[in-house]
């Protein structure tokens, strides 16, 4: 058996092809949408995708089990449980509860898994040249190393309201199914720490069922589905904005794009016009650079895992956005942004000097950042998730959180004087220019964050 897990750090997704050695055929389970990676590793090892598997409709990224089939021509095997609200609408291979087919020698059995979705199922994997037992099972967002998949999204995200409640109660009966599975089998989850489809992930890729069934906080309510229930829904986080869009996308039929795209470099005139013509303008620099000298109205989010997170809360799928990244940089922002559907880039430049008068941000330290506290007129706004700030947060700041900043604006002053604050400052710097885009001058962001504050109070 051939067995490769596949880990973006951007969204924390796994993905997995799993493949049968003697006959040459393999399977891709949960896919990103840059496929190349897939194609690549399976002509490496001399294996055809003739498979293609899905362990949910999912909402954290755009799947890209569709242009996987089109380059290959492998037939996607999709769940078809979770009632007629809960069917992909293209086609495809339908999977109910027991359903089992087989990538060569290799035999996949369906457990249909609800909880996190209505129609999450989990693939149960026999090895058959080696054991009539099987060996592996691949959750989805199901069972995760140290935590399990949260039932609100389709609520919180979807806008699907009443689900959450009925969503944890289907949980608590999936888990008693998967705590009858043997504990030897291994356990290869869809995502790992970071990720928003849970609230306390591990670090690890992969586990056994004996371990979760020990270690897993979930396994504590075997018998008390109320208080199960409670705990699954208390403290989840913020799932981000994009998330309703996904699922959209993920169940419908959609564009494909089987191809990296070639985002085109813009002349200084080009981008100018697109500036005046309102075109949002993301500005991936590092927030050091950034605030040392901006183009005035341009959101700074940085080049690094969590882009496309947050991307994702600030850019509006129909309309068109222009980059500023890095020559060799370009490709890897363009694939973290495909990733959730982020298309429409309408090209990008390389720097911020592009002929348009330049500002730079406020940023205060450790001492200023203590002598501020004792100015009554300074509002301190938090802008991390509301379970960072319950933790602990700067006594006097208000929890202000990044993502909601578009639509909650209205309920701060422009004449005020306000201090953003993080964690570390890479979101400080997310909202300081936001707030800045939007007229407000008189903002100070402290980037050392709450690690400086702890560290040197």
């Amino acid at each position: 058996m051939f067995f490769q897990h596949i880990y973006d750090k951007t969204l924390a997704q796994a993905s997995y092809i799993i493949g049968c050695q003697k006959t040459g055929e393999a399977l891709v389970l949960d896919a990103q949408r840059d496929v190349d990676v897939y194609i690549q590793i399976a002509k490496q090892n001399k294996l055809n995708i003739t498979h293609i598997a899905e362990t949910h409709i999912h909402a954290d990224f755009l799947c890209g089990s569709r242009e996987l089939a089109a380059l290959t021509g492998a037939k996607m095997y999709l769940s078809d449980e979770g009632g007629a609200d809960w069917q992909y609408e293209f086609p495809h291979i339908g999977l109910k509860h027991h359903d089992k087919f087989n990538v060569g020698n290799l035999t996949f059995e369906v457990l249909h898994t609800p909880g996190h979705t209505p129609e999450s199922i989990s693939f149960l994997l026999t090895d058959n040249p080696s054991s009539p037992q099987p060996v592996m099972i691949f959750t989805g967002d199901f069972v995760f190393v140290g935590d399990i998949g949260r039932p609100d999204l389709l609520e919180k995200a979807a806008g699907l309201i009443g689900t959450k409640e009925e969503g944890a109660k289907q949980m608590f009966r999936s888990l008693k199914e998967f705590y009858n599975l043997p504990d030897y089998i291994q356990l290869w989850p869809a995502h790992g720490a970071g990720s928003a489809c849970g609230k306390a992930l591990g670090a690890v890729p992969g586990s056994t069922v004996g371990y979760e069934k020990i270690r897993n906080w979930a396994f504590n309510f075997k018998n008390n589905e109320p208080a199960f229930v409670n705990a699954l829904l208390d403290g989840q986080p913020e799932p981000p904005k994009y998330f309703a869009m996904m699922k959209k996308l993920n169940k419908s039929e959609r564009k494909l794009l089987p191809e990296i795209p070639k985002i085109p470099k813009l002349t200084s005139e080009q981008f100018q016009k697109a500036y005046a013509d309102g075109l949002t303008i993301i500005d991936t620099r590092n927030k050091i650079d950034f605030a040392n000298s901006f183009i005035p109205g341009t959101i700074n989010i940085q080049n690094n895992n969590s882009l496309a997170t947050f991307a994702g809360w600030f850019l509006n799928y129909t309309e068109q956005f222009v980059l500023i990244v890095n020559d060799d940089e370009i490709e890897n922002v363009t694939r973290k942004l495909m990733r959730i559907g982020l298309d429409n880039i309408y090209g990008y430049v390389s720097d911020e000097n592009q002929g348009i008068n330049l500002q730079s941000l406020n940023v205060i330290g450790h001492e200023q950042m203590k002598s501020y506290l004792k100015d009554k007129e300074i509002k301190i706004l938090d802008v991390r998730g509301i379970n960072e700030y319950n933790d602990f947060h700067i006594e006097g700041a208000e929890h202000f959180f990044l993502g909601t900043i578009p639509e909650n604006i209205h309920k701060l002053n422009p004449e005020s004087k306000y201090i953003v604050y993080c964690q570390a400052g890479d979101r400080a710097s997310i909202a300081h220019s936001l707030l800045y885009k939007n007229g407000f001058s008189k903002i100070y962001n402290y980037s050392g964050g709450i690690n400086e504050w702890l560290k040197l109070k």
